[in-house]
Parts: structure tokens; sequence; C-alpha cells
């Protein structure tokens, strides 16, 4: 089939290369985010989605606004059996009528849940131990079309948001591949989805979310860091010795049970080898961090050059 291709990130470029590595279908265009100013040096960066696509020597589109008609018109004209659509922006009805077999998505849940935009980050904040991918066909309500296909992922107790991607990614790129196949044949049996009496949801994370709440259990706090990791990062702040605010992001911990006197977000370390943040029925205890402008680093090397850190306390 000849398919035009939607996405932004890396998931969705994953995605892509699988389709064009697979060599069964024709990609004749691609849709990404517009180029931005990113990073310190506000660099101007391109998607991963634009910097593979220009590698493959494919048409690549930038649209700021998706309902304009002479974007509407450029599409019609590629004449693709269908659209492809991985973490992108919510489509308007005149783009995804446009391909005569229907416009697709590949979701990072088990839909109905976690609609939105971030459910690998969620699925791991909420303690879940099951996740998994949805191809649906899309409709005029984000993610509520009728399902195509679904596949289950395990989460282990150890898994961040970085491990999780890479293990949905996997099986979301052979999903897809086994969704185009089903289309192109004929047998897609789509599905309406469910609607459960709880409906867990995956709204996208602004920097406000990832504050780390100290009053929380141990495992809570563990669930919740794991989720953040390595993006956008879970964080705390706290004042140093000469009263200035410094930001700091954890990468990863390990959870201690246990009954204490301290303050919650009480820092207890040797300046040696350990770093332990106090909790609602516990600690935290630290093994990558992060202060804000400096490299990401073991705590032990945190400990090397921040020996005032003893009963400091996060806020």
């Amino acid at each position: 089939m000849r398919i035009v291709f939607m996405g932004t990130p890396d998931f969705a470029s994953g995605v892509l290369d699988a389709i064009l590595t697979d060599k069964h279908h024709e990609i004749v265009g691609v849709v990404t985010a517009v180029d931005k100013a990113a990073g310190r040096g506000m660099k101007i960066k391109e998607s991963s989605v634009k910097q593979l696509a220009q590698t493959y020597g494919l048409p690549v589109f930038q649209p700021v606004k998706l309902r304009e008609s002479q974007f509407a018109d450029t599409l019609r004209s590629l004449n693709a059996d269908v659209f492809v659509v991985v973490a992108f922006r919510m489509l308007p009805e005149i783009i995804w009528k446009i391909p005569p077999k229907g416009t697709i998505n590949l979701h990072a849940s088990l839909l109905p849940h976690y609609r939105g935009a971030a459910p690998i980050n969620w699925a791991i904040i909420n303690g879940e131990t099951q996740t998994g991918v949805t191809t649906f066909f899309i409709n005029e309500n984000i993610d509520e079309g009728k399902i195509l296909l679904r596949e289950k992922v395990e989460i282990t107790p150890d898994d961040n948001a970085g491990v999780l991607h890479d293990k949905l990614l996997k099986v979301g790129k052979q999903l897809l591949l086994t969704t185009l196949r089903q289309i192109e044949d004929g047998v897609a049996e789509p599905q309406h989805q469910s609607e459960p009496d709880v409906l867990k949801l995956a709204p996208k994370i602004m920097k406000e979310h990832c504050r780390i709440d100290w009053n929380g259990s141990a495992v809570r706090i563990y669930n919740f860091i794991r989720g953040l990791s390595p993006y956008p990062a879970a964080f705390s702040e706290y004042k140093d010795k000469n009263g200035d605010v410094l930001l700091l992001k954890i990468f990863s911990c390990e959870t201690e049970v246990l009954k204490h006197s301290l303050p919650c977000g009480t820092i207890e370390t040797d300046n040696k080898n350990f770093l332990k943040i106090a909790c609602q029925d516990g600690c935290i205890s630290v093994k990558e961090l992060q202060v804000f402008g400096k490299k990401r680093m073991s705590v032990r090397d945190f400990l090397l050059g921040n020996k005032t850190m003893h009963d400091v306390i996060l806020f």
C-alpha cells in the first residue's frame, strides 16, 4: 500500500524504520513537527522522524496548522491508501478522512486505558504490572477509535520509562506491520472500545507534575521516579549552604521500608556511599542523580563534591 506516515519522537521513528525495512509498503510522504530550538544553546533541532525520513530521501511535510486546505490538498495528491500515525498531534477530520482505507494509530497502551500523550510514564507511575500496544482507526475523539489489534507487555519492578519504551516499541513495530497486512488483505476486524467504570488516563506531563512529594509511601515515590526516568525526570529542590535553591533530579533509586522519626524529605548520608531520603513509611536510597547545571552521576560521585548534604530537607 501507499502510506503517509505521521509522527515526531524516537518511538515514531522506530516504527517508521520498521515499515521501511519491511519493504512491503511504499512511504509516499512523512509529516512531522516543525523544527524547534532546544537545549542550552537553543539550537534548531529536527525531529527524530524527520532525520530518518531524510536519510531515505522521503518527502517531508511540517505544517504549522493541520487544518489548512492547502495541506489537505497536498496529502490528497499523494494518493495514499492509508495514513499511519504514531505519537503525533490530534488530526482534524479534514485530514484523517482522506485515505480510502482509513487512518490508523499505534498507541503505547492497552486502550481504552491510558488514552493521552504519556501512556508509558503513567503506567509505571501508577504501579501497573502490565501494559501493551494498540492499533486503532482514528476518529474525531482522541484515542477512542475502533480497535484493530492489541498486544500485552509485562512491566517488571525494575523497568523505568526508558526501558518500557523500548519494550513497547519492539512489540509495537510488529503489531503495526500485522495491522497493515490485515488492512491490505481486507481481513481487519475493528471493534468498538469498551468503557470501563474507572478509566485511567495519560495526560501530557508538565514540569510541575515532576516534583516529588516526599510525604508519600516509599513504593509510590519509587514508581514515580522510575516512571519519569530518564525523561523528563522526577525532581526536588533544596537550599545549599549559601541559601541558594538548587534543583535535584533523581533517575534511579531503591526503597527501604522502616520506621523513623525524621521529617519527610530529610536527607541522611555518610557523605561517601549512600544518600537516603525519608518518606512516609521508610526511605528512598538514591542511586543516580543530577544537580541542575551538572551532569548525571552516581550517588558516590555526587557525594565526592557535596559533603554538606546530611540533614538537608528536600522540598
